[in-house]
C-alpha cells in the first residue's frame, strides 16, 4: 500500500511539470535540493557544481583543475594575493555580459554574507582592469585557490533576496520552476559559452528514498541514486553507475578530559574514557573496515584510514593493519586497560571503557556502521552505547561524546578545519579538541605554501611523519571506518560519461559533467 502511494504522489509530480514529460527530457531522482535556495554566496555548490552559475576554475574527469570563467589566475609572491583574468565572452542568461565587476561583487559578498559559505580568509576582491582582479587575503592559504573552483558567481545587478529562489548565471542549465520539496525543472541555457548540452531540459524530483526506487522500477525516472542496500537489486532497463568518492564516515573522540567545562551552548567537553591515545588505537585496530564495508555497505564503497584517502595529500603509510583484535587487546593491556571482570568493560584506575557512540538517528547507513563497530569493539573490552539522536541533539553533544560524522572534500582545508587545535571545538570543526603543536605546525605550513603542490608534503606529515601525527599511527583522534561508494541507477541508451571522484553527498554531485551527457 506504502509503494502504491508512493507511485500516485510520483504521478502528481510529474503532472505538474510544464506540458509532459518529453521523450529526450531526463528525469533524475537523485535527492539534493537546496532548501535554503541556490545562491553561491550563501552556501549553494561549495561541494561543487553551482549548475546555474559558472565558477572561475573547475575540475576535470582526472580531478585536473583546469579553467572557467578565468583564463589565467595565478598566486603572487607576497602568498596573499590572486591575480585572475577572466574571458571576455561570457554571458548571464540575460543576456548581459559577465564582467570582473560580478566576479568582484560575488567574492566580497560571500565573505559577508553570513551563510555556510566559509570567506573568512577574503580581505578584498579589487578590479584592476576591464578583465582583471586581484583576490587579496588576510593571510597565506594555499587552498583558497579552490574557492575559485566552487564559488558561482552571481550578477550584481540581479543579485538580492529574491534571488535564491530564482537564480541568473551564466552555467550550463537555467532554473524554469522550482515547486519546493517537489520538483524542479531546468533548460539548457542558449548563451552558455562553453560546451552546450545535448539533453535541453532536465526534471528533478525530489522524493524519498522509497518513491524514488519505485519510480525507477516504473520506468519513470533516467537517473536514481540509491543507497548500498538497494544497489544490489535489478532494474528493468537500468544498469547501475557505482562512483567512487571521499564521502567518508568515521567517529570522532573527544580528546581532552571531561573537568566539567561547557561549551557556549551548555554542552559538557571531554570525556575520561576517549581522551586516552591508547583506547582510541585499540579501536582503530579492533575494527575490520573490509567487514564494513562488505557487510553494511554491500561491498560499494572502500576502506577508510584517514579523511583524504587516495587524494593527492593522502599519507598512505599511515594507513594500518585493523580488524586485528589481538593487537588491540595487548594495546589495552600495556596501557592499563585490564578485564576485571570476564564478559564485562574494561577498567583503568577504576574507570571503565564506556562511552557514548551517537549516530543521527535519521541516517540508516551511520546506524548500521555504529552498531557495527560497537560490536567489534566489544570484544577486545570497549563498550560504547550506541544512541541516535538527532543533529539538534549532536550539536550539544559532539564535545563530550564519540560521534559518527561524515566528511569528504576536494579541499584539504577539511583537514585543517578538523585538527588544528586553533579551532577546537568550533561547531563540528575539531569537535574533539584535539591538540597536538606538531600537526599545528604541519597544516599551518601547508596553509602557507606557496603553490599546491609545496603544501603536499606538509598535510601528508601532518598525518604521519614517522613519529606523530592525526592517523591511527599516531594520536588517533578519529576511527576512520569507510569511504562510499555512491550508487545510481542509470537508464539504458543514456551516456552520463565519467564521473570525477565525489565528496561528501551535497547538492547533485554526478552532475558535475552533464554537458557530456547524450542519449544515444
Amino acid at each position: 500500500m506504502c509503494m502504491k502511494r508512493s507511485m500516485i504522489f510520483l504521478v502528481a509530480v510529474l503532472c505538474l511539470v510544464t506540458g509532459s514529460v518529453q521523450a529526450k527530457d531526463l528525469v533524475l531522482a537523485i535527492g539534493g535540493e537546496s532548501r535554503t535556495g541556490y545562491d553561491p554566496t550563501l552556501g549553494w555548490g561549495r561541494y561543487g557544481n553551482p549548475l546555474f552559475q559558472s565558477t572561475l576554475l573547475k575540475r576535470d574527469a582526472a580531478m585536473k583543475v583546469v579553467p572557467d570563467l578565468a583564463r589565467s589566475w595565478k598566486l603572487k609572491a607576497d602568498k596573499v594575493t590572486w591575480m585572475v583574468t577572466i574571458r571576455d565572452d561570457a554571458k548571464f542568461s540575460d543576456g548581459t555580459p559577465v564582467t570582473v565587476t560580478d566576479v568582484a561583487y560575488t567574492f566580497n559578498t560571500a565573505r559577508h554574507a553570513g551563510g555556510s559559505y566559509d570567506m573568512t580568509e577574503l580581505d578584498e576582491a579589487v578590479v584592476t582592469g576591464p578583465y582583471s582582479l586581484e583576490l587579496r587575503l588576510k593571510e597565506p592559504r594555499i587552498t583558497f585557490v579552490h574557492r575559485l573552483i566552487t564559488l558561482g558567481i552571481v550578477p550584481e545587478h540581479l543579485h538580492g533576496p529574491d534571488y535564491a529562489r530564482n537564480p541568473v548565471g551564466s552555467g550550463p542549465y537555467t532554473l524554469v520552476r522550482w515547486a519546493e520539496g517537489e520538483h524542479m525543472v531546468v533548460a539548457a541555457n542558449p548563451l552558455y559559452y562553453g560546451t552546450k548540452p545535448t539533453i535541453k531540459r532536465v526534471i528533478f524530483l525530489f522524493t524519498d528514498e522509497e518513491t524514488s526506487f519505485a519510480a525507477a522500477k516504473a520506468g519513470q525516472v533516467d537517473v536514481v541514486a540509491v543507497p548500498p542496500a538497494l544497489a544490489v537489486q535489478k532494474l528493468p532497463g537500468m544498469s547501475l553507475h557505482p562512483v567512487i568518492s571521499v564521502d567518508n564516515r568515521g567517529i570522532m573522540f573527544p580528546c581532552v578530559a571531561d573537568e566539567g567545562r561547557v561549551d557556549p551552548s551548555g554542552g559538557r567537553i571531554g570525556n575520561d574514557v576517549t581522551r586516552d591515545p591508547a583506547l582510541r588505537k585499540a579501536i582503530n585496530m579492533a575494527i575490520d573496515r573490509g567487514a564494513l564495508v562488505a557487510g553494511v555497505l554491500e561491498g560499494y564503497g572502500r576502506v577508510a584510514y584517514g579523511m583524504a584517502d587516495d587524494l593527492p595529500w593522502d599519507e598512505s603509510t599511515a594507513r594500518i593493519d585493523d580488524g586485528d583484535p589481538v593487537r588491540a587487546m595487548a594495546i589495552l593491556e600495556a596501557a592499563g586497560w585490564h578485564e576485571v571482570t570476564k564478559g564485562a568493560p574494561r577498567e583503568k584506575n577504576g574507570v571503565k571503557a564506556v562511552f557514548p557512540l551517537v549516530y543521527p538517528a535519521s541516517d540508516s547507513t551511520r546506524q548500521a556502521l555504529a552498531l557495527a563497530s560497537a560490536d567489534m569493539m566489544r570484544q577486545v573490552g570497549i563498550y560504547p552505547t550506541v544512541i541516535g539522536k538527532s543533529w539538534d541533539e549532536i550539536k550539544r553533544l559532539n564535545h563530550s561524546c564519540a560521534i559518527l560524522f561524515g566528511w569528504g572534500s576536494h579541499n584539504p582545508v577539511e583537514m585543517y578545519n578538523l585538527y588544528h587545535s586553533s579551532l577546537s571545538g568550533q561547531g563540528h570543526y575539531n569537535a574533539g579538541y584535539y591538540v597536538n603543536p606538531v600537526v599545528d605546525a604541519y597544516l599551518d605550513a601547508a596553509m602557507a605554501a606557496d603553490s599546491v603542490e609545496a603544501s603536499l608534503p606538509f598535510w601528508k606529515k601532518s598525518q604521519w611523519d614517522g613519529e606523530t601525527g592525526t592517523s591511527a599511527r599516531g594520536d588517533a583522534p578519529w576511527a576512520w571506518l569507510v569511504n562510499l561508494t555512491h550508487t545510481y541507477f542509470v537508464k539504458e541508451g543514456l551516456d552520463v560519461g565519467v564521473s570525477q571522484i565525489e565528496p561528501h553527498g551535497h547538492g547533485w554531485p554526478i552532475t558535475a559533467n552533464i554537458t557530456e551527457w547524450r542519449w544515444r
